[in-house]
């Protein structure tokens, strides 16, 4: 199938006017102006599938609400439903092993094993090739030997180290943190100070038990081929510590000299397409936009919500060296580098024909392997008619 006069967003340069060639789910052929018989793509781009590494959605699709439990079938589909409308075509679902739940809630290790296990059964019907991303909160010890027994199991595909204690890393400015938490669980900013100074009571470990948490996790990760990320680095010296124990991606580091020591010691920095969008953090850190002017930002995550990335690509092209194709590279061929996923990310011959069709900031459809997995019924996903045709070769001729 031809996909025919498409501005096609290519890994160095962007080619208006392109044409592209699917065959037996893969990019066969990419030519310059139209072709006869194709789909008809009158200038819409076409951006290779978008890869997001963090999304934190399926949790919130399984618990809507506090106690309010969904089955998986449900907050499966309407959670492919969304990220394949949004142009996502890979997805790493966050899935989380915390302190401070009861069991059954999410993120408990309990909660959280039976879902990895359902959504790695589940994912063979999606019309999104979801993988599993486990964060590892690194002072839950109980969920050291589950998450060991996934890994073995090969039901997890990436694993980041999180700590979420109040004060350090994502909330290290506490009062912007007890404002939002207030604002989060609609309590007064009393009731959340307490609710932060009893986390730290439970939170609090000493540092050599973190630190063999973290060394057992990272052995089990290189022992299984599984990628690893920190997450909300907060100074140098924890950047480097997350270096030393053999991580790839930095997710959200929160200050700029952060980011600038992991860059250094060669990891790809994330942060959330959210971020980039609003020009801000919710919480009061780094800011996308500025990690992105410094030359600090690899990789755009959906994080909480996937119809970001588009419009976070479009906001940050206007300022990226090499424009939109450098700018698409943040969601497309970066991530698929760190995660070593060489089959896709790229509008390449031979590649997965994991492709997003968008005008604009709206995706008018997603095809993952050729196949397509979302239309928003604006462009015909047929071959042109003999009157279509005539009026490209009018208009654009071929040749």
């Amino acid at each position: 199938m031809w996909l025919s006069d498409f501005t096609l967003i290519l890994p160095d340069r962007v080619l208006p006017h392109g044409s592209l060639r699917i065959e037996d789910g893969r990019i066969a052929e990419i030519v310059e102006g139209p072709v006869a018989g194709g789909v008809a793509g009158n200038g819409a781009e076409i951006f290779p599938g978008f890869i997001d590494m963090h999304g934190d959605m399926i949790e919130v699709e399984l618990e809507p609400r506090a106690r309010v439990d969904f089955p998986m079938d449900v907050a499966l589909n309407h959670l492919d439903m969304r990220l394949a409308s949004s142009g996502v075509t890979t997805a790493y679902a966050g899935v989380s092993f915390s302190r401070g739940v009861r069991d059954g809630e999410r993120r408990s290790f309990e909660h959280t094993s039976r879902v990895i296990r359902e959504m790695h059964a589940a994912r063979q019907t999606t019309r999104v090739d979801h993988r599993i991303h486990a964060r590892f909160d690194i002072t839950f010890d109980n969920a050291v030997g589950v998450l060991g027994d996934l890994l073995a199991e090969n039901r997890v595909d990436l694993v980041s180290l999180m700590d979420h204690t109040p004060g350090q890393g994502q909330y290290r400015n506490l009062e912007i943190h007890i404002k939002n938490k207030a604002a989060h669980h609609g309590v007064s900013e009393t009731q959340a100070r307490q609710m932060v100074a009893t986390a730290l009571a439970e939170r609090c470990r000493p540092q050599e038990e973190l630190l063999f948490n973290m060394q057992t996790v990272s052995q089990m990760c290189r022992d299984h081929g599984v990628p690893m990320a920190s997450h909300d680095d907060d100074t140098q010296d924890k950047a480097n510590l997350m270096a030393d124990l053999g991580v790839v991606i930095a997710e959200f580091p929160v200050t700029m000299e952060a980011a600038a020591a992991c860059a250094k010691r060669g990891l790809m920095i994330a942060m959330g397409a959210p971020n980039a969008m609003r020009g801000q953090s919710y919480s009061g850190n780094l800011s996308a936009r500025d990690a992105h002017a410094a030359g600090l930002l690899h990789i755009l995550a959906a994080d909480y919500h996937p119809a970001t990335i588009l419009p976070a690509i479009r906001d940050l092209a206007t300022r990226d060296p090499m424009g939109l194709a450098g700018a698409a590279r943040l969601a497309t061929a970066n991530p698929a580098k760190a995660l070593g996923l060489g089959d896709r990310g790229t509008l390449d011959i031979g590649k997965r024909a994991d492709l997003a069709l968008v005008s604009g900031n709206r995706v008018l459809a997603s095809l993952s392997g050729g196949a397509v997995i979302f239309s928003n019924g604006c462009l015909s996903l047929h071959p042109m008619t003999s009157t279509q045709r005539e009026t490209v070769k009018e208009v654009l001729p071929t040749g």
